[in-house]
């Protein structure tokens, strides 16, 4: 898809022959970062129950934090998706998984977007998402919180995606030897991801370029 974007006329077997004979493959290591801590706070249905699909944006979002290492510390990224395109809506990044890394990200989403009422927000049970904080702050801007089944990773698969992804692109094989440098470099991938990695679902096209081409034709 790339190569035809770029002008050239390609079949993808003789992509995928080139790649064999080339040794070039895409290996993949899952990790998983588990925020569940319990029956603290108020737990939410299932309203998403894996329909992952939105007929347009700011519909339906996604949420979860996950875990990086670097230089024998912690980072931690927690990112807002939007059903509709994959987009990132907003992220933030802490060297803490505390309470105040998905406040920020959560205020950073509801500042960028014009209309948060009936906004479905799905995330896994982590005790950030049960703690009142949280849930008011949804509250007040309208949106509606949906948690997926207790330890059932499946129910929140695009964000399960979205790590395996990033992961796979940017951080696994890697070696970080500042957690300031592997900050910058997610920023980067964010920045990247959101706006030039083109999406087979998203007919060659990046999140970004996706939505921006249904506004204008809607």
């Amino acid at each position: 898809m790339q190569l035809k974007r770029e002008g050239f006329r390609v079949n993808h077997k003789v992509v995928m022959r080139l790649m064999k004979e080339e040794n070039l493959t895409c290996k993949v290591k899952r990790s998983r970062y588990n925020s569940y801590k319990g029956e603290a706070g108020e737990s939410k249905s299932n309203i998403i129950k894996r329909n992952f699909k939105a007929a347009t944006a700011n519909k339906k979002w996604a949420t979860d934090v996950t875990e990086f290492k670097a230089a024998g510390k912690k980072l931690y990224l927690s990112a807002i998706i939007d059903m509709y395109n994959s987009e990132v809506i907003s992220y933030s990044i802490a060297e803490k998984p505390n309470l105040k890394l998905v406040l920020e990200m959560l205020g950073k989403a509801i500042a960028k977007t014009e209309n948060t009422k009936g906004i479905i927000l799905h995330s896994d049970q982590g005790w950030q998402y049960k703690h009142a904080a949280y849930q008011n702050m949804l509250k007040e801007s309208g949106i509606i919180q949906s948690m997926s089944r207790k330890g059932n990773c499946l129910d929140n698969a695009l964000m399960e995606n979205f790590w395996g992804i990033l992961k796979t692109e940017m951080y696994y094989g890697s070696v970080f030897e500042r957690t300031d440098v592997l900050k910058r470099e997610l920023v980067e991938y964010i920045e990247y991801y959101n706006n030039k990695r083109i999406k087979e679902k998203l007919h060659g096209l990046s999140p970004v370029e996706f939505r921006l081409k249904f506004q204008l034709t809607a």
